[in-house]
């Protein structure tokens, strides 16, 4: 799958967001070693500690259906600025793939892409509990 199919379907799984509250709709689609791809939108909740990030409804989505090497995922916003993954998407990737690509959106189109090592440097991994 091209970048430019991963992005269109993170844009098309923003539209799905329940973002009643805070009204920042994000989208994310993450791609597999395997070539499947998963979608995810965030979900609000009234009482806020329960919203789920559409970057870890994807990879909850994917690891669910037994999926679990992720090279890269593409988050769809529509701020002014790129839309990156907050500190705990951020651990949930690393979890899976320290490795995995980073495509970040704003409204306007514009993109970046960024490593998780970039994003969350000197990470805390499964690694360090064997």
């Amino acid at each position: 799958m091209t970048d430019q199919e991963l992005i269109e379907v993170a844009k098309a799984y923003r539209e799905r967001a329940y973002a009643a509250y805070s009204h920042f709709k994000v989208g994310a689609a993450v791609l597999t070693k395997d070539g499947k791809v998963f979608g995810g939108c965030n979900i609000e909740n009234a009482s806020f500690g329960p919203t789920i990030c559409a970057e870890r409804t994807a990879v909850a989505k994917a690891v669910s259906e037994g999926h679990r090497d992720f090279v890269r995922i593409v988050i769809a916003g529509r701020s002014r600025e790129l839309c990156v993954p907050c500190g705990v998407c951020r651990q949930v990737l690393r979890e899976f793939a320290p490795n995995i690509e980073i495509i970040c959106l704003n409204g306007a189109g514009e993109e970046r892409t960024f490593t998780l090592e970039e994003l969350l440097p000197h990470s805390f991994g499964p690694e360090y509990l064997q």
